[in-house]
């Protein structure tokens, strides 16, 4: 009988250490939530920031498509990966600060601000923009529709 009492009672702290961290750690999975969105979105940026090709298109719906800071359209999941595959775009710096998250049903807005630095075509770039990232809840899983990059203004040395 002691036997049995211990397997219950380690059963049952195994279930509340699991359920605890589940909801102290939300997944992008976890359904149309704020949280579920805000999971996606930090998977996002850490894929992002470790320039890792292979898990930034699991974030990005299939016509995914980006607004540059420049004002230019680019469309497809493979943007990002194929430039860090082939050594065009590598990030040194992706540091996302004020995030601010509204959900809509299944369609969620997340804005913030970011630290972008790396080289780009051979050149280094340094910017702070803000960004929006559209995303949808389709099929169980967050994917980001649109991203959208407005840069600040370059502050002038003096």
């Amino acid at each position: 009988m002691r036997k049995v009492i211990t397997h219950i009672s380690a059963f049952l702290f195994i279930v509340a250490v699991t359920t605890s961290v589940a909801a102290a750690n939300p997944t992008a999975d976890s359904g149309p939530t704020a949280e579920g969105v805000l999971a996606a979105e930090e998977g996002l940026a850490k894929a992002m920031r470790e320039n890792n090709a292979e898990a930034i298109p699991n974030y990005l719906s299939d016509d995914w498509a980006v607004i540059t800071g420049h004002g230019e359209v680019g469309e497809g999941k493979t943007i990002f990966p194929d430039g860090i595959k082939s050594g065009y775009l590598t990030r040194t710096t992706f540091d996302v600060s004020e995030t601010r998250v509204r959900l809509y049903g299944d369609t969620a807005w997340v804005t913030f601000k970011l630290h972008l630095a790396g080289m780009f075509g051979g050149k280094p770039f340094d910017v702070m923009e803000r960004e929006t990232d559209v995303w949808t809840w389709k099929d169980g899983k967050w994917k980001c529709v649109l991203s959208h990059e407005t840069l600040f203004p370059k502050k002038e040395e003096k």
